[in-house]
């Protein structure tokens, strides 16, 4: 059986970096997202979708199923969405969408970037709506959902001032910084290779097992588990 991916944040800081790895991995990888990836290869499909309140419908045109594994880095931050309305709805509501919709055509495995400090009950906003979206995720049913909580996204954020300048000021105390600290600023390209290196090692599994009918397996990979598996890349 041939191997489809299916992405939506294909264009983000991670989504960038993830899709170049995916497309190694996998026959076909179909990418959802306001433009094109800078770099094109014959087995990804582009939809461009300019309203993302569009996605059901976007999705009911293309053909997955129990061959594909979803994937979503899509996110934004509140200065950039301009409310918490707006923030929601990206980061809760359209994932959500997004999942539920792959649910319904068949997809077993689902992969989500998520956040570190994700939790329904925080009083930080942004940490709540990650944690309320983890938990909706998780009553969905995948047989396997699979949640990343990344610290700090090192690398550059397009638009985001603040992180940019957390960044330079973490360069200057980083040589003091353990390297397997749980919440230390991770590159966004171990993220994107903890994600790609997840899903492969899932499906080597199953192919060794032959098992296919585990249920609700939900997995969470935090920051210090990023940091050391992908510690030879880094």
């Amino acid at each position: 059986m041939k191997r489809k991916a299916i992405v939506i944040g294909a264009t983000g800081l991670v989504g960038k970096k993830l899709i170049s790895q995916l497309n190694i991995m996998y026959d076909s990888l179909i990418i959802i997202a306001r433009k094109p990836p800078k770099h094109m290869s014959a087995q990804m499909q582009f939809y461009q979708l300019g309203d993302f309140n569009n996605l059901e419908e976007t999705l009911a045109n293309i053909s997955i199923g129990p061959d594909t594994d979803a994937f979503s880095c899509l996110g934004t931050t509140k200065k950039q969405a301009g409310s918490d309305e707006a923030f929601k709805q990206i980061d809760y509501d359209y994932n959500l969408n997004f999942a539920k919709a792959c649910y319904q055509k068949g997809v077993q495995r689902f992969f989500i970037l998520s956040a570190l400090g994700a939790d329904t009950k925080s009083r930080f906003f942004y940490n709540r709506v990650k944690g309320n979206l983890e938990k909706s995720l998780a009553e969905i049913g995948f047989n396997e959902l699979v949640i990343f909580q990344p610290s700090l996204l090192l690398g550059k954020h397009k638009g985001r001032l603040l992180e940019n300048t957390a960044q330079s000021a973490y360069k200057l105390i980083s040589p003091l910084v353990p390297k397997t600290m749980r919440a230390r600023p991770i590159e966004a390209e171990r993220v994107a290779a903890a994600m790609a290196m997840t899903a492969q090692n899932i499906y080597e599994r199953h192919r060794a097992s032959g098992i296919e009918n585990i249920r609700n397996k939900v997995t969470v990979i935090d920051n210090k588990q990023m940091l050391a598996m992908t510690q030879l890349k880094s």
